[in-house]
């Protein structure tokens, strides 16, 4: 390769921690590299841009997978794609630091936030105990809740049927959603949207999602049809049997070491082996 020149990016880096750099220091802060398909979002933030919005843009573009585990965020980068200040980002960084999607690193910046063994293990033991409270609450809830539940069942089996098991798995985080819902709790709401929206790129960086989510559409009918029943002590047993086994493939999934790695392409990377070996994205 001559001096001066790149005729090919770099491969992705691996910091000590086992975390992808996807960002190349030698790139222009232009929109190029994973911040480019933002500058579509340039007319959500208004002239200015405030810091919730922006906070917005970059919620949803993690929760998709635009910016996988393991991205780091760019303020020069993301400044100039979305025409905002510095200090606007930083105050949007904090902002989805308190939802825990990123964290900063001393002396590395901020990155998407890579979950570990205990954070999955922390959100399914929240995940039980608020969708919990949704199920013990079905027999008062209202028809359009109860519809919620159905509409994401029958969403669900059609991505089956279709192998599209990134929407399988998008149906199957709306059920969740839906069955705290019957609590009519606002709280348990916003909790639950929250802490589903800290898994969701976990689970979209997984190289083989239907591994993990086949088997939610039968689960999630089944529990619909006992709640339609009343049979909320076998529903109760039903949910905790699919938070359970959920919990365990993703782990597995994750691999024995606990700190994740790449797993092939920048949509399906920053969640799967050990520390500072890459790995390799796998069909599904």
């Amino acid at each position: 390769m001559t001096a001066g020149r790149r005729t090919t990016r770099p491969a992705d880096r691996f910091t000590d921690g086992g975390i992808v750099d996807r960002t190349d220091p030698h790139e222009p802060a232009d929109g190029a590299g994973p911040f480019a398909a933002l500058a579509a979002d340039r007319d959500r933030l208004g002239r200015g841009g405030t810091a919730q919005r922006v906070a917005d843009v970059l919620r949803d573009r993690i929760a998709e997978g635009t910016l996988p585990p393991g991205t780091r965020l760019s303020e020069e980068a993301l400044g100039a794609v979305l025409g905002v200040s510095r200090n606007t980002l930083r105050e949007a960084f904090r902002l989805l630091a308190h939802g825990r999607l990123v964290v900063h690193e001393v002396n590395r910046g901020v990155r998407v936030r890579v979950l570990g063994h205990d954070d999955v293990a922390d959100i399914f033991t929240v995940r039980r105990a608020l969708e919990g409270a949704g199920l013990r609450a079905a027999p008062r809830a209202r028809p359009r809740q109860l519809r919620a539940l159905v509409q994401a069942v029958a969403a669900g089996e059609a991505a089956a049927r279709a192998g599209d098991w990134r929407a399988a798995g998008t149906a199957d985080l709306r059920f969740h959603r839906a069955l705290g819902g019957l609590a009519g709790s606002p709280r348990i709401d916003e909790y639950l949207s929250r802490i589903l929206a800290e898994l969701r790129p976990a689970l979209l960086a997984l190289p083989r999602p239907h591994r993990l989510h086949q088997p939610s559409p039968v689960r999630n009918r089944r529990l619909t049809d006992l709640l339609e029943r009343g049979a909320l002590q076998a529903a109760e047993t039903e949910l905790d049997g699919s938070l359970a086994e959920s919990r365990q493939l993703l782990l597995d999934a994750m691999g024995s070491a606990g700190t994740p790695r790449a797993a092939g392409s920048a949509a399906a990377s920053g969640i799967i082996g050990t520390p500072g070996t890459p790995g390799r994205g796998e069909a599904t």
